[in-house]
């Protein structure tokens, strides 16, 4: 029955039907129909302070335990080359963790916080925060285990789809997805062989590697869909309050680090006595 004076009346049923449909648009960045990781790493690079300069976060970090020397030379090269030692990288790596962790679970457990409607429009923000300094907290663990500098400037909505891949598998490596820590132990491994570029991108995007990168993309597709949507219904629907948002991020987020930097640390690229384990995938074929 029409609502007298005219008008429309207020159905909270359509309106939050926008929502979900608005936040699905949001977070679908790269405009393929569909919320998957790629989203989430283009929109997590973008949170300001994500992005690491690699000779600035080594000196920074090294000139606290190195003579000067050294430092410039694991700049130059890689820490491994310039002579330091896995045992001594340990309490260095444990120090970032740490403080990406406590980075991020405290802005958790603000963007947390229940307010209804009005707080819609925060729902992809706590897990593009949560990503994002999951990805600065790679970056670094990357640099202090002989990476050279990520390329993570992208163009619009685009990134170069080698340095995609790898944080994909990245990313896996750190959520324990299958065969995702054999692939980034294989991209390592060719990096301290000094493998050409050309061949490494073509084992990330068709490749040896790349099947475990679409696998990789697959596992992720269904858990950011499950969690953005989980988290819509849960500012939507307020009933869990923002420090237990914060707390199950905290407890979260080293297991994932630690994770990638137990990989990392196992490469021929972090420490040039090691073997290389035989389920590593080659990117030789």
């Amino acid at each position: 029955m029409p609502r007298r004076g005219g008008g429309h009346r207020f159905n909270p049923l359509e309106k939050f039907d926008q929502l979900k449909s608005d936040t699905f648009d949001y977070v679908d960045i790269n405009d393929d129909g569909k919320i998957d990781i790629q989203d989430i790493i283009i929109h997590g690079l973008r949170v300001p302070g994500i992005r690491i300069d690699r000779n600035e976060f080594l000196e920074a970090e090294l000139k606290q335990r190195f003579d000067e020397s050294v430092v410039q030379k694991a700049i130059a090269t890689t820490p491994a080359q310039a002579g330091i030692t896995i045992e001594q990288l340990d309490p260095i790596t444990d120090q970032v963790i740490q403080f990406e962790r406590t980075c991020v679970s405290g802005i958790a457990a603000v963007l947390g916080a229940p307010g209804g409607f009005a707080m819609v429009a925060t729902i992809p923000a706590d897990i593009i925060q949560y990503y994002g300094y999951m990805l600065r907290a790679a970056q670094k663990l990357f640099y202090l285990y002989g990476f050279q500098q990520i390329d993570v400037s992208e163009e619009k909505q685009a990134m170069d789809s080698t340095t995609m891949n790898v944080l994909i598998i990245c990313l896996g490596t750190m959520y324990g997805v299958a065969g995702a820590k054999n692939a980034l132990l294989g991209v390592c491994n060719a990096l301290a062989k000094g493998v050409e570029k050309q061949l490494i991108k073509a084992a990330l995007t068709k490749g040896t590697i790349y099947p475990i990168v679409k696998k990789t993309a697959q596992w992720f597709g269904v858990k950011m869909t499950k969690s953005v949507f989980a988290g819509f219904f849960k500012k939507a629907i307020p009933v869990v309050g923002g420090v237990l948002g914060g707390g199950l991020t905290y407890l979260s987020f080293k297991p994932c680090c630690d994770r990638l930097k137990d990989t990392l640390k196992t490469s021929i690229l972090a420490d040039p006595q090691q073997t290389i384990n035989k389920d590593t995938i080659s990117i030789v074929e």
